[in-house]
């Protein structure tokens, strides 16, 4: 009788961690972290102070903003405008940050939300970024490329020009 409590515990045991590491809520929420963002560095690149752990910076997943100018080198047009709104949506505000597990430059790929809403795609959706289909994956591929085909509609922020180069090609002149 004891061996046959201690084996239906143990079942039990097993049932709820295997239900826990194969749950994708529970899957997630290891990689959100909450922290405060203290600097932008340029339209899709910031610095986060999580509330436990050090500074690290954050690149912003999917999405690519015209570049600022740096180094002696130009900037693209509406670079400076892409760092003015994801300074006006985030600085100094508590944000989660899901962690994608992929770096870049030494950057984490991170994925920003504030009050539930998605920073990545607003940037976008406001006309300061692209969709950076290169690297998108679902959900985020739909959602990312609707929302700037809904800017370009609109003609906000960079689709005011009329054939906007797209950083990715800008880089590579």
């Amino acid at each position: 009788m004891r061996c046959y409590k201690k084996f239906i515990v143990e079942v039990h045991l097993f049932l709820l961690l295997s239900i826990c590491i194969l749950s994708p809520a529970y899957a997630q929420d290891y990689r959100v972290i909450r922290g405060t963002v203290t600097k932008v560095s340029d339209g899709d690149t910031v610095i986060i102070r999580p509330f436990s752990g050090k500074l690290f910076k954050c690149r912003l997943y999917g999405i690519d903003a015209p570049e600022i100018p740096h180094n002696g080198n130009p900037g693209q047009p509406y670079g400076r405008a892409a760092d003015r709104e994801l300074n006006n949506l985030v600085l100094h505000t508590t944000v989660d940050i899901t962690l994608t597990g992929d770096r870049s430059y030494d950057r984490e790929i991170c994925i920003i939300k504030r009050m539930g809403l998605d920073i990545n795609r607003e940037m976008v959706k406001r006309g300061y970024a692209w969709a950076y289909r290169q690297y998108l994956k679902r959900p985020y591929a739909s959602e990312y490329i609707d929302a700037e085909n809904e800017a370009r509609k609109m003609r906000s922020g960079l689709w005011q020009q009329v054939n906007p180069t797209p950083p990715w090609e800008f880089r590579r002149r």
